[in-house]
């Protein structure tokens, strides 16, 4: 490929990293995980530029190339036995006058939605990213109604999840 090419290609990578790194949050419960699937979205958007129109935003096709690599490799991870991650186990000293609820919050809902499947979290967290419905069903390939009333169904699942 072009000096140019990839010069471009870095600048945006660069400019919209934080979509692959919500995207490995969502995927990924650990550090190592995370920069993995970090390093493999990478690898994918990397290939797909060449290919990449400007038919939408560079940052929608990116969340679109980011999901579907890890669900991809979310649905491989599932057949592997899993075991016990010892950066899971946490160790922390929090002073007195820190308030955690946030965080709490935060954890709890992640929790939540790690339990639903993998195109109810995408478009979770594209719903979290201030998506509108029309982006959202684009990223997704889904119509936007499909969108609003999975949303919906959404919503009730994780009310539930949060308040057994």
């Amino acid at each position: 490929m072009n000096k140019e090419l990839e010069n471009n290609f870095v600048e945006l990578l660069e400019k919209h990293q934080n979509i692959i790194h919500k995207v490995c949050r969502l995927y990924t419960d650990n550090y190592d995980a995370h920069n993995d699937l970090f390093q493999e979205i990478t690898i994918q958007l990397w290939k797909a530029y060449p290919k990449f129109r400007g038919d939408s935003k560079f940052s929608t096709w990116m969340y679109r190339v980011g999901l579907n690599t890890a669900i991809t490799l979310y649905r491989k991870s599932k057949r592997r036995v899993t075991t016990q991650d010892f950066e899971g186990v946490e160790f922390k000293i929090k002073a007195d006058e820190y308030d955690d609820t946030e965080e709490q919050q935060l954890k709890t809902l992640y929790k939540a939605i790690h339990k639903l499947n993998d195109i109810e979290k995408a478009l979770v967290f594209l719903y979290l990213e201030d998506k509108d419905y029309r982006e959202i069903s684009e990223t997704l390939g889904i119509s936007e109604v499909n969108a609003r009333v999975k949303m919906n169904r959404i919503k009730t699942k994780l009310k539930t999840l949060l308040n057994p």
